[in-house]
């Protein structure tokens, strides 16, 4: 007996030393693994629901183009703003194999640092997993480029890069990365380390991956104006052309205009390994900016494009222009479309924390009209918020009002997932507003009104009155109310202006 516990002491023992080895092995590579910095704050710190977003971006991304990119151009901001463009953008990609993803990020953390940041460890970690880093292909740039030094405080709290990674481990499971950060947009700096670089790939299974937003803070109006240039120039594969076009954009005084393109130095480098490639070409895939998302704000926004290179196809035409000419009423179409645009911005903002984008839509379905978004559950009020004067396209207005009603009306909690189902949505697109100077003028079931004495006003749309049945003067005196004014004071020194509405509910299309 005393024999066998010596034994199973021996054994346990030496299990331990086993143990003690692995663990010692283990311990220098986790420490080599750069932890998330922008998780929670980017993107969702959840792998659930990031992988939910990605999976909702992917399947509403443009579809293949090109063939087999070699390089891609892409966004890197929140992927609320950014994540649909930089999701149109990786699926050019899609299906593909690739072992190496090289990732171009922007020096936004490390102001003096002018060369090539290479991140030395063994990782970067995301809600789904860590991406481990190529070490051979860090090791041969280190040798094939004086520009290169390895860099890991440069990479510590620099989002560009890891903005990237969950879509490429979503996408290439299997591939490892290379993070190195582009110091500077000096046109020599990045045309060498581009040779370099293609030199370095050209034989293996490689994608190139530059991360750059586009134009910042300009109004939304004149954010295209600067973007589509840059963009449409990545495809020629001349560099010289789109840093001209950054100069000229620049050059333009337009106003809160502080960058053309924050990843110029990474587009530039992109562009000249894909040559060194093997590169023919390419597309400008899509553009958006953030305030075409429906939280945007449309006075500053930030710009992205996603551009691909590739060795199968010339330089194509640019992007398709905005659509123009007469748009015509609403169809039954338009109409379907609409309300599963606010249906779907409300599902999608409680599952991923992001919002889909409006496209797509006719140009009717485009034109700038007031809309307010109403929810009912179980034919009772749930919440209603909408704009009487529009700042932005309908179709990306549906969207904007379809999340302020589910979560910013306050005099309801926010809508839940579990609810949902229960919820119709209802669209009242509205006329302009017409001033009637008599409450008379106003004609109950037809008319929306906005009441203003002083300070004060409220707002019914035209189907309340009537669904509450109630006459001219009730309705004047419960908007009274709501207004925060007592029972008839609308009938001296108030304010009317009137407007009439198309109103369409999800039940009209099942």
């Amino acid at each position: 007996m005393k024999k066998r516990h010596l034994y199973l002491a021996a054994a346990i023992a030496l299990v331990l030393v086993f143990a003690a080895v692995i663990q010692a092995r283990k311990e220098p590579e986790m420490d080599a693994v750069r932890p998330a910095a922008v998780a929670g704050k980017f993107y969702s710190n959840s792998p659930t629901t990031l992988r939910a977003a990605i999976a909702g971006f992917l399947e509403d991304a443009t579809p293949v183009t090109v063939s087999r990119p070699l390089a891609l151009v892409l966004p890197h901001a929140g992927y609320i703003y950014s994540g649909q463009i930089a999701a149109d953008g990786y699926n050019q990609a899609r299906g593909h194999r690739y072992d190496t993803v090289v990732i171009l990020g922007t020096n936004h953390t490390t102001p003096g640092f002018h060369r090539i940041g290479l991140y030395p460890g063994d990782g970067f970690a995301t809600p789904l997993g860590v991406a481990r880093v190529d070490k051979r292909v860090v090791e041969e740039l280190l040798a094939a480029s004086p520009d290169c030094v390895r860099n890991a405080s440069v990479h510590e709290r620099e989002h560009s890069v890891e903005v990237q990674v969950p879509f490429i481990q979503t996408l290439f499971p299997d591939a490892k990365i290379v993070p190195a950060i582009v110091g500077s947009p000096e046109a020599d700096l990045c045309r060498r380390f581009g040779r370099a670089l293609g030199d370095v790939l050209k034989d293996r299974k490689a994608l190139v991956v530059a991360s750059s937003d586009l134009s910042h803070y300009p109004a939304h109006a004149e954010a295209r104006s600067v973007d589509i240039p840059i963009l449409e120039a990545i495809p020629t594969l001349d560099t010289e052309r789109v840093r001209q076009a950054v100069r000229e954009a620049m050059g333009r005084g337009i106003r809160n205009l502080h960058t053309a393109a924050c990843g110029e130095g990474p587009i530039l480098v992109a562009m000249s390994a894909a040559q060194a490639m093997g590169a023919k070409g390419g597309k400008a895939i899509s553009y958006a900016n953030s305030g075409d998302v429906a939280i945007g704000d449309l006075s500053r926004v930030v710009g992205y494009g996603a551009a691909a290179l590739t060795a199968d196809v010339p330089a194509t035409a640019g992007l398709p222009p905005p659509p123009a000419g007469p748009a015509g009423e609403l169809s039954s179409a338009d109409k379907r479309a609409l309300l599963g645009l606010a249906r779907k911005s409300i599902a999608r903002y409680l599952a991923t924390e992001t919002v889909p984008l409006a496209r797509g839509f006719s140009p009717a379905a485009q034109e700038y009209r007031g809309v307010f978004v109403t929810l009912k559950k179980r034919g009772q009020l749930r919440g209603c918020i909408g704009r009487l004067v529009p700042e932005a396209p309908l179709c990306r207005l549906v969207g904007a009002m379809a999340i302020e009603s589910a979560f910013n009306d306050h005099r309801f909690r926010p809508v839940t997932a579990a609810e949902l189902k229960e919820i119709e949505i209802e669209l009242s697109v509205l006329t302009p507003m017409k001033r009637v100077p008599r409450a008379e003028d106003i004609v109950v079931g037809r008319d929306g009104v906005l009441l203003q004495k002083g300070r004060a006003g409220a707002v019914f749309l035209p189907q309340v009155a009537t669904e509450q049945g109630w006459g001219r003067e009730e309705m004047l005196d419960q908007l009274c109310l709501k207004a925060g004014l007592p029972v008839g004071s609308w009938r001296a020194g108030a304010e009317f202006q009137t407007f009439q509405a198309m109103v369409f509910h999800e039940s009209d299309f099942r």
